[in-house]
């Protein structure tokens, strides 16, 4: 079950197959954009949900449903295949066509008008975050925990068709660079333009990024992925994986090229660089090299005190069974005493003075 306390936005997550094309974001999932964030091209793709205060530089195309937070703005149209939320002081700078429904709050500006073939209701629509947090908080008053659980299921987990695209609160995403604060995931067959800063990287197989990589922490570049740029951590392990082209210089703390991988530029590493012939993790962000090794110190101390818990378990078992078996012996010892006792006859008794001076006088 999810975590109440588990922010689903706490990275930046680019699906499978996802394309940057010309001017605009294509992708066959869903696209959900954290608050306070910046799209400077169009977004393309089944529903599109974006916080308070986002700004989308073109147009927006929803195969699904689109729901704006208060305050976002849109610089082209907004085409919907299903129902639109708009809220209060959200600025659309052409068109808004809807194929359902529109629900639309105060002080809404579309410049070029808008049609729906739905309804029309004019006002505040709730907040998205605010109306989860009161859908769960009545559900669980009511003691339906079953459907709150079936609910953040469908919300948080990944069992959809197609994994959404998730930018977490504050990104920055452009053709020129995408800036995000938090760590950073990207899938297999896509193809990106810009360079891309995170906290860390991990990036699947068979990509292409037209751009550079940099990060605080670990990049891990997966198979047969073309970088057009540098590949740079601050304090990390770079991993460069097999039969991957880098157009630039590879920079990190420590830093594993596979044998196969090509890297026109420079390789640098502050503390050391080795070739391997494994490939490299695609779904793990890169460790740092001192905390694998601290947590390899941890296993191994671990291990040993299961190993004397093992041991202290077996003598006690052994005690236990000692005592057992003489609790065992005890009893059948008992047992062929009092046997014995009823088998065995009883002693001669001994003749005493009285009767050896009797006799003796009765002889004589």
């Amino acid at each position: 079950m999810p975590s109440f306390r588990s922010d689903p936005l706490d990275e930046l997550v680019i699906p499978d197959g996802t394309h940057v094309q010309e001017h605009d974001l294509v992708t066959d999932g869903d696209v959900i954009v954290g608050g306070q964030s910046t799209v400077e091209f169009g977004v393309r793709g089944g529903n599109v949900i974006a916080g308070e205060r986002v700004r989308f530089g073109g147009h927006i195309e929803a195969e699904g449903d689109c729901r704006l937070d208060m305050w976002c703005h849109v610089e082209d149209n907004v085409l919907v295949g299903g129902d639109a939320y708009l809220g209060e002081r959200v600025h659309i700078g052409k068109a808004l066509r809807v194929a359902g429904n529109i629900d639309i709050g105060d002080d809404v500006d579309i410049e070029d008008g808008f049609d729906a073939n739905g309804w029309i209701v004019i006002r505040n629509p709730m907040p998205t975050i605010v109306f989860l947090f009161i859908y769960l908080s009545q559900l669980l008053r009511i003691g339906e925990e079953d459907k709150a659980e079936e609910l953040l299921s469908t919300l948080v987990e990944e069992d959809q068709a197609h994994e959404p695209v998730m930018m977490p609160r504050g990104s920055h995403v452009s053709d020129d660079a995408w800036r995000v604060s938090t760590p950073g995931r990207i899938g297999d067959d896509c193809r990106l333009h810009g360079n891309i800063r995170a906290q860390s990287l991990v990036v699947g197989r068979n990509n292409e990024v037209f751009g550079s990589l940099r990060a605080r922490e670990g990049i891990t570049v997966g198979a047969g992925t073309q970088i057009t740029g540098n590949v740079t951590t601050r304090s990390g392990t770079v991993r460069v994986g097999p039969d991957v082209e880098v157009r630039g210089d590879v920079a990190g703390e420590f830093v594993e090229v596979h044998r196969d991988a090509e890297v026109e530029g420079a390789i640098r590493a502050r503390e050391e660089m080795s070739m391997v012939s494994e490939p490299v993790l695609d779904d793990s962000v890169v460790e740092d090299q001192n905390e694998s090794e601290n947590k390899d110190e941890q296993e191994s101390e671990q291990g040993d005190d299961e190993e004397g818990e093992v041991n202290s378990t077996v003598k006690e078992e052994d005690r236990g069974e000692s005592d057992d078996s003489g609790d065992d012996s005890g009893e059948n010892s008992e047992d062929v005493t009092g046997d014995d006792r009823s088998a065995v006859p009883d002693p001669p008794q001994e003749e005493t003075v009285d009767t050896i001076e009797t006799a003796t006088s009765d002889a004589e």
